[in-house]
């Protein structure tokens, strides 16, 4: 059965501008229906790392706060603190950054509540009856909260292939241990012939589980070493599956089992979905905002150039055909030579898998709707 998807594009005139079509969308979900009346709202969303840009901007965030309110709601802002050590990793430097990025009260118009606590260990333990996760640890104040309102930034992951709706929830919502859970079977390993030891990942590496050691007889330093008696190493009892020392490296040297642990990393997200929406059924709205739609996440200190123009906003009652219509929203538009898309740039061109070829994100879609999340079949209707 198909379900149906709601689109607001970006042309505007005198008459209608773009926060009458958000109003618009909004109101296509049917709030004051959906939403308990004096419910704690949480309005999921990603604040932005320090530096990065791509973000949703927090004077549009505004129109759902707004929106909540007008149906006797009581809506707070709100995300779990990150894995690796950046300006997100403990609530109060996170709420700084928040506040920094334009989150702020005067903006935004709700509260900033930090999902998982201080550091990371307020979670409560929601119990789910799949092969890949018996239980799922959530930010206790997302568990507790009464109404949920997804708003999902777009764009291209490393090891998702894209973020949309799913990763906000399953992902952005887990507690600290939740996160490690679903990281926990992505373990890089160095390809000496490839490492020119130039120290990137050793950088980026949020855990410090990589460094230079030498390299023994029987393994040449490829052509452009840095250092070419040594190559990275990297300590397994560390590790946290991160993927970020994948992303940054220049020569491909960090490298996974993509057939077997992308696929598994990507079932168990999708699995925390559904325990981040256990016990809301009937009582929580999704939005996916297809602008700025960068290659990476927002969790980085960088954006880097967009890889389709801007398309618009999309609401659903269903997650899956959310994040399924988005994906066909940005293939089906032309790439941008001006990004890091080198070739599907024709629409239709399947712009994830250029920018991530090993990764099949097509298997969050595919499981999600398997488990009962949602359909990937949809109507596409503009308001």
């Amino acid at each position: 059965m198909s379900s149906k998807v709601y689109f607001a594009d970006l042309r505007a005139n005198p008459k209608r501008s773009f926060n009458d079509k958000l109003d618009a969308l909004i109101q296509a979900l049917d709030p004051a229906r959906r939403l308990k009346p004096g419910g704690l709202t949480a309005i999921k969303i990603h604040f932005g790392e320090r530096g990065n840009t791509a973000f949703i901007r927090p004077v549009l965030v505004r129109r759902f706060v707004e929106a909540a309110k007008a149906v006797g709601g009581k809506p707070f802002l709100t995300d779990a603190n990150t894995l690796y050590v950046g300006t997100r990793a403990e609530a109060v430097s996170h709420l700084i950054t928040a506040t920094e990025n334009g989150f702020a009260y005067s903006v935004a118009g709700a509260p900033l509540v930090i999902a998982d606590g201080l550091r990371g260990h307020s979670s409560v333990a929601v119990p789910l009856d799949l092969p890949e996760c018996q239980e799922a640890h959530i930010g206790a104040e997302i568990v507790e909260a009464d109404n949920l309102i997804s708003l999902a930034h777009f764009k291209g992951h490393e090891l998702a292939g894209f973020g949309g709706t799913i990763k906000n929830l399953g992902m952005g919502c887990a507690s600290r241990r939740g996160k490690l859970f679903q990281h926990s079977n992505v373990s890089p390993e160095v390809r000496a012939s490839r490492c020119i030891a130039c120290g990137s990942c050793i950088l980026r590496c949020p855990v410090s589980a990589i460094k230079l050691v030498k390299r023994g007889p029987d393994e040449p330093a490829p052509k452009g070493s840095k250092h070419e008696a040594l190559k990275a190493l990297k300590d397994e009892s560390k590790c946290i599956g991160c993927g970020d020392c994948i992303l940054v490296c220049p020569t491909g040297a960090m490298e996974i089992q993509w057939d077997a642990q992308i696929p598994t990393f990507l079932r168990r997200m999708v699995a925390y979905t559904q325990a981040v929406l256990k016990g809301k059924e009937g009582r929580c709205l999704f939005f996916n905002f297809l602008t700025n739609v960068s290659p990476a996440c927002d969790c980085y200190p960088f954006q880097d150039a967009p890889i389709v123009a801007d398309l618009g906003v999309l609401a659903s009652l269903d997650p899956v055909a959310l994040d399924q219509a988005a994906v066909d929203l940005v293939n089906q538009a032309p790439g941008s030579g001006e990004s890091c898309l080198k070739h599907a740039h024709e629409p239709g061109g399947d712009k994830f898998r250029a920018i991530y070829p090993k990764v099949d994100w097509s298997i969050q879609l595919e499981y999600a709707q398997e488990i009962g999340l949602g359909s990937r079949s949809y109507e596409l209707e503009r308001v």
